[in-house]
């Protein structure tokens, strides 16, 4: 009997969930509080520009073009994943409240990085839709049309929904027998995850982990650089000088974008080894940060359609407001 209840207990695997989790973030740094101030005016500067871009695309009919439902998600993904992770992140380190629940922290996670995911393939369809408008503009009308833009975004987040809900459900299975000290500014992937290596098989979760590396930055970023190859070819093709540029002048903003999101990210990954954590975390949290702030400016700044539609919103909305006092 003793031998069997022995045989039991080693069959049976305890999972140890520890009540919180320690985000260490940003440690021995002077002056922190100057940066956070500067996240602070970052989100709200952030929320601001997205909830215009998203207003004038709704109000405005010229706009609820194919082109622009990418445009609305972008924004409405810019805002969510600025306030998943700023006002976390303000509350954590600028309050003094590192310590988070253990389920706090797994929600963290998923939406956080869910909203990375769709940053990113928002801007593969913006590449979508600029490829079949340069090199197939015959056929853009019937390529890129409403149903099909619905398509993908729809597409999008039910493949980024169910990969995350799977790197989460990973990471339940773990045990956590050690620290419980994440060396992170938020519960981050792979930091979470491989507080369980001494005490658990976290091979599921590092093969999870390189493909959410790879469906986030590597795989849209070769998608893009291959849609701007054959841009460039046709781009070469077109005679006459006029319309060759203004199709450059329609991927500018596009341009931008891929480059505030991509550039960043891949210099710190690059040189991971040669960057103080420190400066490390402070870089992908400005890259976290910055981009859902300048999307929306650039947008206003550099597409001639969206200045031309918010400029006639602001005079309606000025005509309204001074109209009764000049009758008055």
């Amino acid at each position: 009997m003793s031998t069997l209840t022995a045989n039991l207990t080693e069959n049976i695997t305890t999972i140890i969930r520890p009540p919180y989790f320690y985000i260490s973030g940003f440690t021995g740094i002077p002056n922190m509080k100057y940066y956070y101030v500067f996240l602070c005016f970052v989100y709200i500067i952030s929320l601001m520009g997205n909830s215009f871009v998203m207003f004038v695309i709704y109000v405005d009919r010229s706009l609820h073009s194919p082109k622009y439902i990418a445009v609305f998600n972008l924004a409405f993904t810019d805002m969510c994943e600025s306030t998943a992770l700023v006002p976390n992140l303000l509350d954590t380190f600028l309050f003094g409240r590192q310590f988070i629940s253990y389920n706090q922290c797994l929600a963290n996670l998923f939406f956080v990085v869910i909203f990375l995911f769709m940053q990113s393939f928002n801007l593969i369809i913006l590449s979508y839709d600029r490829l079949v408008a340069i090199c197939l503009p015959l056929r853009y009308h019937m390529l890129v049309s409403h149903r099909s833009m619905f398509q993908l975004t729809g597409a999008a987040w039910v493949f980024a929904v169910l990969i995350l809900l799977i790197a989460v459900g990973l990471i339940t299975r773990l045990s956590f027998c050690r620290s419980v000290v994440i060396n992170s500014y938020f519960c981050d992937h792979y930091p979470l995850y491989s507080l369980a290596a001494p005490c658990s098989d976290v091979l599921p979760n590092l093969v999870m982990s390189n493909l959410i590396a790879c469906v986030i930055f590597y795989i849209p970023m070769v998608v893009i650089v291959a849609s701007y190859i054959c841009i460039i070819h046709t781009l070469f093709t077109i005679t006459l000088p006029k319309d060759r540029h203004r199709a450059i002048k329609t991927c500018t903003s596009h341009l931008i974008l891929v480059a505030i999101y991509y550039l960043p990210i891949n210099i710190t990954y690059i040189f991971v080894y040669m960057i103080p954590l420190n400066i490390r975390m402070i870089n992908l949290s400005l890259t976290s940060a910055l981009p859902p702030m300048l999307n929306p400016i650039i947008y206003v700044l550099k597409t001639e359609e969206f200045m031309v539609s918010a400029k006639r919103m602001l005079k309606r909305v000025t005509h309204r407001n001074v109209g009764p006092l000049t009758s008055t």
